[in-house]
């Protein structure tokens, strides 16, 4: 059986001596919409019938120094178990990279889909309305966690978490960049020259958006998000940051220049979905926080996500990307650096 970032047969065996318990592996599939790190969907067969496990592995090719760690995903979603915010069953860690070329763990199969465009779901104005809702309140829960009392207090160092993020972004462009982008240079500067006061700590996710949640549809029944998922930068910092990164992704209406960038979904646009500024002010009603300093988070969030996407884009240029989506992707650096500026100069 071939797939790409999946050496079959030593998968098969390493599941037989480490995980016997769920099952004979038959069948593994790549699970589409990913554009980092790479998930797969595993069958078994067990005694009481067939069972699916989800296995994420990093992306091939151009890895970026402390990304796509493995390691970082199991343990918070392990930690995370049992507790308000949902996650999926953790099942096994595998640090031999000699199993499949690479770090991988696996977790249960939940029952949902990824929901990005208004394509993946026909949703009421009041499902759609009580979808969004339900997002803020799962962030404003991961950001209530007492992470001390999981197991995660040495999970990150939340002071100077704002100073660092912008260094280590800054470093992550310099190691991806695939060309020269002035404006990207000076949208840097502006950031350091902004920095808020620093915030409370909390468990941060680094990419909450809706299509990194699994959201059952069920007939006759209202949206429910099942767990969240790609926690692969997740740590311990500033929340309004994972906030303002939330806001980046959000597609409001009449907002043109967004269609362009294809790391946005349009779900948003669907009559009844709370718009940036209503997501941000019931965000605010449940959490209690101070979003006074918001629009720097937005543009933090656009400086984030556009080194994200030139890290993505240098992978297509190495052909290293699997699936498709990635030939037009690159154009979405230099939007993303603009959107930036323009938080910094107008607001939200």
């Amino acid at each position: 059986m071939s797939t790409p970032g999946i050496n079959w047969s030593r998968l098969v065996a390493w599941m037989a001596s480490n995980v016997p318990d769920v099952g004979e592996p038959t069948g593994v599939s790549l699970i589409s919409g990913g554009k980092s790190n790479l998930t797969y969907r595993i069958d078994t067969r067990i005694d009481t019938g067939d069972r699916a496990l989800v296995l994420r592995r990093p992306p091939l090719g151009h890895v970026l120094p402390t990304a796509h760690d493995m390691r970082r995903e199991w343990r918070v979603i392990s930690a995370l178990a049992g507790t308000a915010v949902p996650v999926p069953e953790p099942v096994a860690l595998c640090v031999d990279e000699d199993v499949i070329g690479a770090p991988f763990y696996l977790m249960g199969h939940v029952e949902g889909r990824a929901v990005r465009g208004r394509q993946d779901a026909e949703l009421s104005p009041e499902d759609a309305r009580a979808l969004s809702e339900r997002l803020a309140e799962i962030l404003a829960a991961i950001h209530a966690v007492d992470y001390e009392a999981v197991g995660l207090a040495d999970f990150g160092r939340p002071d100077g978490y704002m100073v660092r993020q912008l260094e280590r972004w800054g470093q992550q462009w310099e190691r991806s960049k695939t060309r020269e982008l002035p404006e990207y240079d000076r949208l840097a500067v502006r950031l350091r020259d902004r920095l808020p006061a620093a915030s409370r700590a909390a468990l941060v996710h680094g990419d909450y958006r809706l299509d990194n949640t699994l959201v059952r549809l069920a007939p006759g029944a209202a949206p429910d998000i099942r767990a969240v998922v790609d926690w692969e930068m997740s740590t311990l910092g500033d929340p309004i940051a994972d906030l303002g990164l939330t806001l980046t992704y959000w597609h409001d209406p009449g907002d043109d220049e967004r269609s362009a960038l294809p790391v946005a979904g349009d779900i948003t646009l669907t009559p009844g979905f709370l718009d940036s500024r209503g997501f941000a002010e019931h965000y605010a009603r449940v959490s209690g926080a101070d979003l006074g300093d918001l629009d720097f988070y937005v543009a933090f969030g656009n400086y984030k996500l556009a080194v994200i996407v030139e890290g993505i884009h240098a992978r297509f240029v190495q052909g290293k990307t699997v699936g498709e989506g990635f030939d037009e992707i690159g154009a979405a650096v230099p939007l993303l650096v603009a959107r930036a500026h323009r938080a910094l100069d107008e607001g939200l």
